[in-house]
């Protein structure tokens, strides 16, 4: 019989020593009738082959925990890496740039026990930028120690240091190519909003090149389109319209007949100069590019103020919403995001002009758009990040004033801004005007105009004093009226103040989450914030600075008595240098000698 014939049962079939043990034990229970005791059925291995198992299956359960949790982490913090992989920027990504003009630490201070004592929140309660802190920044120039604006703004948008005045050219005079012009060339749009004119120095610094801050109606002209590299920008909101209106025309501040804004039509910009026409771009999503919004002829009153005239100008918060709605669209099915700054301008004349109410809504003012743009970025598709700084410190800003040659108490007063209406600015104008409109002017009804309309209405203060009164009404102080409004109030706050312009301290950066801005946490010279923007946005920005140098002299004009002049304007005659504004010449000596010390 063939073997694959034979029965199952009757083939070989392996065995072993335990079967056969197994096989007799049963044949001697079956012959004696006594069933002999068995061993456990499992030993030591199999155990110990459960015990592995189930430790794996814990720790499996513990990864998929781990894991879980930590989605949720991520999911409930911020919503993206911000554009980051690892450890560089990659895709898509939006890049805004806040800078809180004039904005010092202290200011910080100032407005959050304002905020506190005003609204009756607890001590712990803190701003939104106040979360957001992650290092600060040196702000020297190569003029000086303290810096300007156009200076500072220089540092962010090219990179470099240069001097006081420079509007993003360098201390040779010759032009820097900025982090704008350099994201609108690689396909980014494009975008600037401020509350002080378009052509101020820091959103020139982004689109302009000139040698002078002051050179605004040439800084128009640039921001439109009218420069070696074109139209750079497809969105600007803000105020100055002056600048743009030709010399005769009523509310115009050029010096020629330029109507830049029939210029900015030709290249292709859609424009609106009101509040009816800001509020049919419905916050972005009505907005044609580019676009060009000019809603106060210089600058955009102060929040303070603003707040009681909605009707008329939109506020810092508004018109970011609309920039951010704006370009998200416009970018929704492209390669590339945007690149959008945004200032909150005001703080920094706040600080110039000592008014401690106007600088508390400015803050506040800014703290509200910085959330809103932590919003956008929350809800946006697109990963992106915002980083924030200040350009420099304005007033030499303190929450303290000694007003007796005793031992100060240690004390300040934010219940005394609560009190105040309207700022210094806005009531010196008050008070021109009511000076202006007075055919006989008796003395006495007006000190009672600035005693009880002015200082009591305007500023809560019902205890002015004759001096008080008699400086405003005779206003023979070489300081505005604006200036003695808001002591009047910083004296009563106890709030200090150490000058009317800028000073050195360093002043503080913030970013949407310290992993979206690694390379800032800490101190960093404010070159550093640029050449953030430029990595984050993966620019180059010697090709742009090779391109103004090569097409500027196309751009070049000759003045009558036939001299070229630069597109760029005449740098100042009279140069200085570090070395000589850093040390000390006698300047106290001589402001005494002129009766200048104040």
């Amino acid at each position: 019989m063939a073997r694959s014939e034979e029965p199952l049962l009757s083939r070989d079939r392996p065995s072993s020593d335990i079967s056969s043990d197994r096989n007799v034990e049963e044949e001697d229970a079956l012959l004696t009738g006594q069933h002999k005791p068995q061993g456990p059925k499992y030993g030591w291995p199999f155990w110990r082959e459960v015990g592995v198992f189930f430790w794996a299956l814990i720790a499996t359960a513990a990864v998929i925990i781990i894991a879980v949790m930590y989605q949720h982490q991520q999911s409930s913090g911020p919503k993206s890496t911000g554009g980051w992989k690892g450890g560089k920027p990659s895709g898509k990504r939006n890049m805004i740039f806040m800078v809180s003009d004039g904005m010092g630490p202290t200011s910080l201070s100032l407005t959050r026990s304002f905020r506190q004592s005003e609204s009756g929140l607890p001590f712990g309660d803190v701003l939104v930028l106040d979360r957001h802190l992650i290092g600060s920044s040196r702000t020297r120039s190569t003029s000086s120690l303290i810096t300007d604006s156009a200076a500072g703004a220089t540092a962010f948008s090219c990179g470099y240091k240069s001097y006081n005045g420079a509007i993003a050219v360098l201390p040779d005079h010759s032009p820097c190519g900025t982090v704008l012009e350099a994201a609108k060339k690689a396909g980014y749009m494009t975008g600037l909003v401020v509350t002080t004119r378009i052509t101020d120095a820091t959103p020139a610094c982004f689109a302009a090149h000139v040698n002078e801050r002051d050179e605004e109606d040439r800084i128009a002209e640039q921001e439109i389109g009218e420069y070696p590299l074109g139209r750079v920008v497809d969105l600007m909101l803000g105020g100055g319209r002056c600048h743009f209106l030709p010399q005769t025309t009523p509310g115009s501040c050029r010096d020629d007949e330029k109507n830049v804004i029939d210029m900015a039509k030709k290249n292709g910009f859609s424009y609106v100069d009101d509040r009816t026409g800001f509020d049919g771009l419905k916050l972005g999503s009505a907005v044609k590019l580019p676009l060009l919004g000019l809603f106060a002829s210089t600058d955009i009153p102060y929040e303070i103020d603003r707040r009681n005239m909605d009707s008329v100008y939109p506020s810092l918060d508004e018109m970011a919403r609309t920039a951010l709605k704006a370009l998200s669209e416009a970018t929704r099915d492209s390669e590339q995001g945007f690149f959008l700054m945004i200032e909150g301008s005001r703080i920094d004349h706040a600080g110039h002009g000592n008014d401690p109410a106007a600088q508390v809504h400015e803050v506040l003012a800014y703290d509200k758009a910085f959330a809103s743009v932590l919003d956008f970025l929350d809800r946006d598709t697109t990963p992106g990040v915002v980083v924030g700084t200040s350009d420099h410190e304005t007033g030499g800003l303190a929450t303290a004033r000694q007003l007796h040659p005793s031992y100060p108490e240690y004390l300040w007063y934010p219940g005394v801004l609560a009190n105040v209406t309207h700022s210094g600015e806005y009531l010196a104008y008050q008070l021109r005007d009511y000076l202006a409109g007075q055919d006989s002017k008796n003395d006495e009804d007006i000190k009672s105009f600035i005693r009880r309309k002015l200082l009591e209405e305007g500023l809560g203060v019902t205890d002015a004093t004759d001096e008080e009164v008699n400086s405003l009404f005779d206003n023979s102080d070489p300081w505005p009226s604006s200036y003695i409004f808001a002591d009047i109030v910083s004296r009563r706050a106890q709030t200090g103040w150490s000058t009317h312009g800028h000073s050195a301290v360093d002043v503080n950066i913030y970013a949407s989450h310290p992993k979206h801005a690694r390379s800032l946490i800490g101190n960093h010279e404010n070159t550093e914030v640029g050449n953030f923007i430029r990595d984050y946005l993966d620019l180059d920005l010697e090709p742009i600075t090779k391109e103004l140098i090569e097409k500027g002299v196309l751009y070049d004009t000759v003045s009558e008595d036939g001299s070229k002049q630069s597109w760029m304007g005449e740098p100042k005659s009279h140069e200085t240098t570090l070395e000589q504004l850093d040390h000390y010449h006698g300047d106290f000596k001589r402001s005494l000698e002129c009766g200048c010390v104040h």
